[in-house]
C-alpha cells in the first residue's frame, strides 16, 4: 500500500532548508578572522586572512549581516543570516 508522503515533517539524512547562522569573530586592530562558527549544512565560502574578504565572500553568495557586537577591546562578532 502507498502512503502519501508528508512533506512538512522531517526527513532523515536531508539537507536542512531554511535559516542558517554563520558567526565571524575579527580582531579589527588587525583586520585578521579569529573563528568561523556556522550552522549545519549552512552554505559556507573558505575563510580568508582578512576579516574584510571573509565577510564579502559571505554577502556574495546571499547571508546578510543580522548584526555586529563588539566582545572586547580588540574583537568583534559578526552574525550572518541565509535565507
Amino acid at each position: 500500500m502507498n502512503y502519501p508522503r508528508i512533506m512538512n515533517g522531517s526527513q532523515i539524512g536531508t539537507a536542512w532548508f531554511g535559516t542558517h547562522i554563520v558567526l565571524i569573530k575579527c580582531n579589527y586592530m588587525t583586520n585578521q578572522v579569529v573563528a568561523v562558527f556556522k550552522s549545519d549544512h549552512a552554505p559556507f565560502e573558505p575563510t580568508a586572512n582578512s576579516c574584510a574578504e571573509t565577510l564579502s565572500r559571505y554577502l556574495s553568495i546571499g547571508y546578510a549581516l543580522i548584526g555586529a557586537y563588539p566582545l572586547d577591546n580588540e574583537q568583534i562578532q559578526y552574525v550572518l543570516q541565509y535565507r
